[in-house]
């Protein structure tokens, strides 16, 4: 959300280029087989309305916007490359009711990436995902129903997305690294690495890295989705986005930032938000985190780096997320509670029955831990020191630190390809975790002694990612 404007030239570039499939040979068939059968098309532009899979050792390129339209699944076999074509910033829109059916593997992951020769942040558009699970957005006065963002819908719909199926499925996307992706179609109109709309719990997320996102790295509009093992390394503005009530459950989730680069709009590790405006609208934004290290811009206290950073943790608007297990360090501020307009934020942690918990948390290294903003329609009296007073709370399992040091990563900020999140020997992140909360004793989270996102010799961010 929330971001920087692009030329609307631009914009009217991508919206009009894009609405023809692409196929050598029969100029209509979007099934792979052109040219007498004998070639398959490597262009994707405009729709695909019918079952296509995209094969192993081939690189294909998107064109301008592509929607999957119709019920159609679109599966990509592993090792597959597609580009985004940068002239025309492509972008992959799943549509409501279609399945993309990315399963790749440890060795074989799948990539989206740019198709510049010198790739930068913000080359294409990225990967939209549409839903029909709950969400609190409304559009054009239809409760229940959102347009997402960046520029995608169009007057058949393809942007939308709602409904009420929170097991609704999408697909799958599994060992996918996203690269280079997002950008501003307008102000607070963004394309992210990863967009999801009202994503239902049938939809299988796991082992994905967006890398270079020129907005969010994951933006959850709304939804159920369940996701695990996710990385998001070197995006310009939030790594973990979410709103209009989004309500599923992360687990395994490891963001790093280049000291240098944010975003105008300043950038944040969590921005969490129920709606725009803080409303009671149902569903709530009271999405669940466990096992999360989030890694800010500052090695040490006085690596100011890129002045937009701000914090690990923006919570507002009415939001009720729980964050257990975890790890923020290196942020100037860890967790920045605001109470906001409509209902104020902090009720849904203090309250007799709390609606959301911050717990067995670690805070290490950001140079000021707590602020609080008090509500500006029903101020209910709380100061930083109640946040921190509720971080330090009796059973909470909490714990500060005043350096990233103290946390004892191996090498949680080296920018050469190097970094290693995992604990060293004595680390306090070796210990301390809690899964007795009724919010993560389900059984879609797997209960771990250590928090944040993996233990001493641990592996799964490794070999299907890159880091550059």
């Amino acid at each position: 959300m929330k971001r920087f404007a692009l030329l609307a030239l631009a914009a009217a570039t991508i919206i009009s280029g894009c609405r023809k499939i692409e196929v050598d040979g029969d100029g209509g068939d979007n099934t792979g087989g052109g040219g007498g059968g004998t070639t398959e098309n490597l262009i994707l532009s405009g729709k695909i309305s019918t079952d296509r899979t995209l094969k192993t050792g081939n690189t294909y390129k998107l064109r301008g916007i592509v929607y999957v339209v119709d019920g159609a699944k679109l599966t990509i076999e592993p090792g597959v490359i597609i580009q985004g074509e940068k002239s025309s910033r492509g972008t992959l829109v799943i549509t409501r009711g279609t399945q993309i059916l990315a399963n790749g593997t440890i060795d074989k992951p799948i990539v989206f990436t740019s198709d510049a020769a010198t790739p930068a942040m913000g080359d294409w558009g990225g990967i939209v995902v549409l839903g029909r699970a709950k969400t609190n957005a409304s559009y054009n006065g239809t409760p229940g129903l959102g347009e997402i963002e960046g520029g995608v819908n169009n007057s058949e719909g393809l942007g939308l997305y709602g409904g009420a199926d929170d097991n609704d499925n999408s697909g799958v996307l599994k060992y996918v690294r996203i690269e280079y992706p997002g950008y501003a179609y307008l102000p607070d109109k963004e394309l992210n690495g990863l967009t999801m709309g009202a994503v239902g719990k049938g939809t299988t997320i796991d082992y994905v890295q967006v890398s270079n996102a020129a907005d969010d790295s994951y933006e959850w509009f709304g939804g159920s989705v369940d996701c695990k093992h996710l990385i998001a390394y070197k995006g310009l503005d939030d790594d973990w986005d979410m709103d209009n009530g989004f309500s599923g459950r992360i687990q395994f989730g490891i963001s790093m930032r280049d000291s240098m680069v944010a975003d105008i709009s300043q950038s944040n590790g969590f921005e969490i938000d129920n709606d725009a405006s803080g409303s009671n609208l149902l569903p709530q934004t009271s999405a669940i985190f466990s096992n999360m290290t989030v890694i800010g811009p500052r090695a040490t206290a006085d690596n100011v780096g890129n002045s937009l950073f701000r914090r690990g943790i923006h919570t507002r608007r009415n939001s009720a997320v729980s964050i257990f297990n975890s790890i923020i360090m290196g942020w100037p501020t860890g967790w920045n509670l605001d109470g906001g307009t409509g209902t104020p934020t902090d009720l849904n942690y203090s309250a007799t029955t709390p609606k959301a918990f911050f717990s067995n948390t670690i805070l290490g290294g950001n140079n000021t831990p707590f602020t609080y903003t008090a509500s500006s329609s029903a101020p209910t009296g709380w100061t930083t020191a109640d946040l921190q007073n509720y971080f330090n709370r009796i059973g909470g399992g909490n714990s500060l630190f005043a350096a990233t040091a103290d946390v004892m990563l191996t090498a949680p900020f080296k920018h050469d390809g190097s970094a290693d999140w995992n604990p060293m020997p004595g680390s306090p992140a070796l210990t301390g975790a809690e899964f007795s909360n009724a919010k993560v004793s389900s059984n879609f989270f797997t209960s771990t002694t250590y928090r944040g996102a993996c233990a001493s010799g641990d592996t799964w961010w490794k070999t299907w990612t890159r880091f550059f």
